[in-house]
């Protein structure tokens, strides 16, 4: 896009948004300072970097076979470097702890430890970006049955509970190097895929491997910590046993125990296919110092579709500006699509959800509290309607012009060509 036709345009903007008394400039510079974790598996299907991993399970699957797929964490990292070279702001990169890098040592992930994921810290060190970090509960034969942390047998429970306590070791090695808390999500499968009597059983199972992994307090200067629900998902579609209602009643009960510090969870594709997550916001916010949400696009059955800037992302945004929290909800990136170019999703994923978020904060949210307050529902409506018309897309491309990355669409060029160079000369 050429620079003098977005400068005008974002002059133009200005101005109208001005007349609604917001300050374009400023909020420019509160976007520099708000940070979108982006997932190293989109850039290889999930696959991880294990050499005897077993593949991706617990419901999780990505389709497609799109050439270019990342092998090894060299090329991994590379195109990560890619996809955030296209990115206006600051990121950070979240790691599953499948993604550990081994050099042939025989270990399982029940002793993995920060040395394994070393090549990932100094990359991170090296761009200043801070790293997140997941347990991998999955993909593995002791998570065949589908039941890790609840499970009842006792060695299978064990490996699992073990594995957690190492990945949270790891992530505060993570946050100390990178000097930026790393957040550490806890997600298990655990589910039935049909009908079962014992559903307290397995739950009160779950609770107990927390208890026990929860005991060892973290510097949160250095680690947080968040717990993931989930409705269904593949093989269990009739029960999961970590719900949204038992982690919410684990989470207030750490907390009425002095443990503050410990997260909910909320993944937009992990509720009914009719309920949004954008209402939950502003309820926990008065109950919890802070939250966690992956940002992600559900479609009918599946809850990891490659994000745009639809309706559900722009409530969930407009919820968190509202209550002016960017510093107490953390967002990542949670989707996994192979069917078109790894580098392209990301790309749309981060810029559409960096949009939204923009969109957000220029709200002219004071317009609407004052017509709210005065009880005039008929212009709340028609200022809310209407401010979504604004000229938001202006200010964005000025934001990618002030961070010197292409605006508008001019992104996929450098894409194509990377594909052309890089991604179709891979095997």
């Amino acid at each position: 896009m050429n620079k003098d036709n977005i400068i005008k345009a974002y002059e133009a903007a200005e101005k109208t948004y001005s007349e609604y008394g917001i300050d374009t400039n400023a909020v420019l510079r509160k976007m520099e300072d708000i940070q979108i974790s982006l997932h190293c598996w989109q850039g290889d299907d999930v696959t991880g970097l294990e050499q005897d991993s077993g593949g991706t399970s617990g419901g999780i699957m990505a389709t497609g076979n799109y050439p270019g797929k990342a092998r090894t964490g060299e090329e991994l990292r590379a195109d990560l470097d890619m996809a955030m070279s296209l990115l206006p702001g600051k990121q950070r990169v979240n790691v599953h702890a499948s993604y550990a890098e081994l050099d042939g040592e025989k270990v399982d992930r029940d002793r993995y430890e920060t040395k394994h994921y070393i090549k990932w810290i100094t990359w991170a060190v090296d761009r200043g970006i801070g790293l997140d970090f997941n347990p991998s509960c999955f993909g593995h034969p002791m998570a065949s049955s589908d039941m890790t942390l609840s499970s009842p047998d006792e060695k299978v429970r064990r490996f699992w509970i073990d594995h957690v306590k190492a990945c949270r070791n790891i992530a505060s090695d993570m946050g100390r190097a990178c000097k930026s808390p790393c957040i550490t999500n806890i997600w298990i499968p655990d589910g039935m895929k049909d009908l079962t009597p014992n559903r307290l059983k397995y739950r009160g199972i779950l609770k107990e491997s927390l208890d026990e992994i929860l005991k060892e307090k973290k510097d949160p200067a250095f680690y947080k910590e968040g717990l993931e629900c989930k409705l269904f998902g593949i093989g269990s579609e009739s029960y999961v046993v970590g719900s949204h209602e038992f982690y919410m009643g684990y989470v207030g009960q750490s907390r009425a125990a002095g443990n503050e510090d410990l997260m909910i969870t909320l993944d937009m594709g992990h509720f009914h296919p009719t309920e949004t997550i954008s209402d939950k916001i502003s309820a926990l916010l008065l109950f919890n110092k802070e939250i966690l949400v992956h940002v992600s696009r559900g479609v009918r059955w599946d809850s990891d579709h490659v994000v745009i800037s639809n309706e559900d992302v722009q409530e969930v945004v407009r919820e968190i500006a509202r209550a002016d929290a960017f510093d107490r909800v953390h967002l990542a990136l949670d989707f996994f699509d192979a069917s078109i170019n790894r580098i392209s999703a990301w790309v749309i994923g981060t810029r559409a959800t960096q949009k939204a978020i923009l969109g957000a904060l220029l709200e002219p949210v004071g317009t609407l509290r004052e017509a709210e307050e005065n009880g005039n529902f008929g212009n709340r409506l028609a200022l809310t309607d209407e401010f979504r018309s604004l000229p938001v897309g202006a200010v964005w491309n000025k934001f990618c012009l002030d961070n010197e990355v292409p605006a508008g669409t001019d992104w996929l060029s450098d894409v194509s060509e990377y594909e052309r160079n890089v991604l179709l000369k891979r095997a």
